[in-house]
């Protein structure tokens, strides 16, 4: 599988699972690609057009970003053999799911999400 399709599989696919530490680093590389665009807007004087442009930058990312929480943590329930809408609560809950999820081992060997942790499911 090539690196882009790897990272389109990571933040964007529901199938396959997901270990603690790739879903712990793929947070945190969520939370950094959220934080960046609301500092810049911070950073622009309010009212400005540049504070328009980086107020709708900060919506898209956000957007997105729930999207790809969402995809990571459903692979992280798959690894407990729980099923994709338990990924629910981390639109909700997802920094405190994120420290959570990331601390727990996942369940030894295959089950009906995939055959090995980090990887898509199988076809």
């Amino acid at each position: 599988m090539s690196e882009r399709s790897q990272f389109l599989w990571l933040f964007f696919s529901l199938s396959g699972r997901l270990s603690p530490v790739a879903y712990a680093l793929a947070g945190i590389l969520l939370v950094l690609v959220q934080f960046f665009p609301f500092y810049q807007f911070a950073r622009v004087e309010l009212n400005s057009a540049a504070s328009q442009n980086w107020a709708m930058i900060c919506w898209g990312v956000l957007l997105i970003s729930a999207w790809a929480t969402f995809a990571v943590t459903a692979k992280r329930f798959h690894d407990f053999g729980k099923p994709t809408y338990f990924a629910l609560i981390s639109l909700v809950i997802g920094p405190i799911l994120l420290v959570i999820l990331a601390c727990f081992r996942s369940d030894p060997g295959p089950n009906r999400y995939g055959r090995r942790t980090n990887a898509p499911a199988d076809s």
